[in-house]
């Protein structure tokens, strides 16, 4: 069986899901293999009377709902926040994704926006590493995930 964003991708549906690459050892060779960061986690672009048949006939795809919200209302997250998640994911090589728990303020500085570049106009947190000569943007989907990709100080402007 297909995994569920495989399937939802044959049927038409614009769907995302943050992958990593990894090496597995097949064969006795070593191979990249790319898979999802979250496997339970997708994103599909598309209204529910389309999503909905798909849900109710896989057994292992369910929506994720809001905490407190109305009983049985989904997670959606606007198109614009989307586009520039997974902007941010493209443009980079080395996205690292972290849980909504793990996104702490002791991780994460002060508001900044990206003027020039790939991700220009972008807003976030700024994120340093100790010890790591490169400074991250991190942009987070609330409640979800969060993704943090490295900049280039020169872009780099203080709100």
């Amino acid at each position: 069986m297909l995994p569920a964003y495989k399937q939802l991708s044959e049927a038409g549906m614009e769907v995302f899901t943050p992958m990593s690459t990894r090496l597995v050892v097949r064969n006795g060779k070593r191979t990249k293999v790319e898979s999802p960061v979250i496997h339970d986690l997708l994103f599909v672009n598309d209204c529910r009377r389309n999503i909905d048949p798909v849900v109710a006939k896989t057994p292992t795809l369910q929506y994720r709902f809001k905490k407190g919200g109305r009983q049985g209302e989904p997670i959606i997250v606007p198109d614009e926040d989307m586009r520039r998640f997974i902007g941010a994911i493209r443009a980079t090589d080395k996205p690292k994704f972290y849980s909504a728990e793990e996104i702490t303020d002791l991780m994460c500085g002060r508001d900044i926006r990206i003027v020039g570049g790939a991700l220009n106009g972008y807003e976030g947190k700024l994120q340093t590493v100790q010890g790591s000569k490169y400074k991250r943007l991190v942009l987070t989907l609330p409640s979800l995930m969060a993704v943090s990709v490295e900049i280039n100080d020169a872009y780099v402007e203080l709100l």
